[in-house]
C-alpha cells in the first residue's frame, strides 16, 4: 500500500514519470482500498479539487471519514469542516464538533482553533468562553495566527478570561509575526492606548 502510495504521487507530481493524474488517482485508490490512511486522505484530496477524477464532495467526505476512523489527525479536522458546511454530508454541527475534538486531542492546532471556535460560539457545544480560551490557547501556542488572534481578542474583551490588555497586544504581536494583517490593526489600535 505505501509502495502504490508512493507510486501514485510520482505520477501526481510527474516524477521519473510523465505526469498522469489519472493514473497518479488509480494508484491512491488500490492503496486507500488496503486501508492506508494517508492515501484515502489524499485520495479524498483530489475527489474534492477534481483533479484525475471528477469533482465529487460526497466521495471526499467518504474517504476523508475512512482516513479520520484510524486516527489521521488532518482527516478528522477536514471531515469536521465538511460537516460543517454540508460538503458531501448533512450540515451537522454537533458532527463536526467531534471530528474537531478527535483531532484537537491529536495536537491539530487547525482542529483546537476550531473547537476553541465552536465553544465561543455555540455551535454543535454549549457556549462555552473558558474552553474557548483553552483550545484557542493550545493552537496559538502552536504558532497558529488566527487562534493567537483570537486569544488576543479574549484577553482584550475578558471573555473566558481575566481582561488583560497587555495580554491581548502580545498575542496580536504574535499573530502580526506570521503576517496576519488583521491583527496588524488591533496592535495599532491598542498601542494607540498606550497599551505597552
Amino acid at each position: 500500500a505505501v509502495a502504490q502510495y508512493n507510486l501514485g504521487n510520482h505520477y501526481y507530481e510527474g516524477e521519473g514519470v510523465t505526469q498522469d493524474y489519472t493514473q497518479a488517482v488509480a494508484w491512491y485508490r488500490k492503496a486507500a482500498e488496503q486501508g492506508y490512511a494517508e492515501a484515502q486522505y489524499t485520495l479524498g484530496w483530489r475527489y474534492y479539487w477534481g483533479v484525475g477524477v471528477t469533482q465529487d464532495y460526497t466521495q471526499v467526505a467518504a474517504w476523508w471519514r475512512k482516513a479520520a476512523e484510524q486516527d489521521h489527525a488532518e482527516a478528522q479536522f477536514h471531515l469536521g469542516l465538511c460537516y460543517v458546511n454540508g460538503l458531501g454530508v448533512t450540515e451537522d454541527d454537533t458532527q463536526a464538533v467531534a471530528w474537531f475534538r478527535k483531532a484537537a486531542e491529536q495536537g491539530d492546532a487547525n482542529a483546537q482553533n476550531m473547537l476553541g471556535y465552536c465553544y465561543y460560539s455555540g455551535s454543535g457545544v454549549t457556549e462555552d468562553e473558558t474552553q474557548a480560551v483553552a483550545w484557542y490557547r493550545k493552537a496559538a501556542e502552536q504558532g497558529h495566527a488566527v487562534a493567537q488572534c483570537r486569544l488576543g481578542w479574549c484577553y482584550e474583551k475578558g471573555e473566558g478570561v481575566n481582561k488583560n490588555q497587555s495580554e491581548a497586544l502580545y498575542w496580536y504581536r504574535k499573530a502580526v509575526a506570521q503576517g496576519d494583517s488583521l491583527a496588524k490593526y488591533d496592535v495599532q489600535r491598542l498601542e494607540r492606548q498606550g497599551i505597552r
